[in-house]
């Protein structure tokens, strides 16, 4: 790297970390939060339940209920996960121009999705709601493949942990499982879509199995 690419990324970084200070503490005008690494970024958690990430030099916002409506209703645009042939959208919104130009407009709406956040966590913890199909990425098939490893219910998927649960189902179907699955496993743990995993997190992951 030249001289002037050194500079020009050390401004970045510079520029990067004010945000997301000027982030986090406008968002403590709304309640108290825990910050935690997550996939290569920053997640914002309002009683463990996560509500926003900071990741890349933007800020995205989790949706849900009403406020996937204001916030395009603002021009926000979902988060999406590009790869090769695929585009994922996620339901984190990218309010990064927004903060910038108009942080006042974001304060009711931040605060809607933290207790929509809340909520959601509270709903999944409920008896009700203890389903392997209802956690992040998984759906009925999934949830078949996991029992048949013998994992049979959400406690036990949580308390074996998601590179286990792969192994598990990994020699419970020959060997021969997708390695898209691990992800899966570690997004429905954390709580998040797959698709927001860091490369770094999917080497880390791929080393213990």
């Amino acid at each position: 790297m030249t001289g002037t690419g050194v500079t020009e990324f050390k401004i970045k970084e510079i520029e990067m970390s004010h945000l997301e200070e000027r982030f986090f503490n406008f968002v403590k005008k709304l309640g108290r939060f825990n910050k935690r690494s997550m996939f290569g970024g920053v997640g914002l958690f309002t009683e463990d339940a996560m509500f926003s990430l900071v990741t890349e030099g933007r800020l995205y916002v989790r949706g849900g209920g009403l406020v996937d409506e204001q916030f395009e209703k603002l021009g926000c645009e979902r988060f999406k996960h590009v790869k090769k042939t695929t585009i994922a959208t996620v339901n984190y919104f990218d309010i990064s121009e927004l903060f910038d130009k108009k942080p006042a407009l974001l304060l009711n709406i931040i605060k809607e999705a933290m207790e929509n956040s809340r909520a959601e966590r509270e709903f999944k913890k409920s008896k009700e709601n203890r389903r392997l199909r209802d956690l992040p990425n998984m759906q009925l098939t999934l949830e078949r493949m996991v029992k048949k490893a013998g994992i049979p219910d959400v406690n036990a998927f949580l308390n074996t942990g998601a590179v286990d649960v792969f192994r598990k189902v990994n020699t419970t179907y020959g060997g021969d499982v997708d390695v898209k699955l691990l992800w899966k496993f570690a997004g429905a743990e954390s709580g998040v879509h797959w698709t927001l995993l860091q490369e770094p997190t999917k080497r880390a992951l791929l080393q213990q199995v």
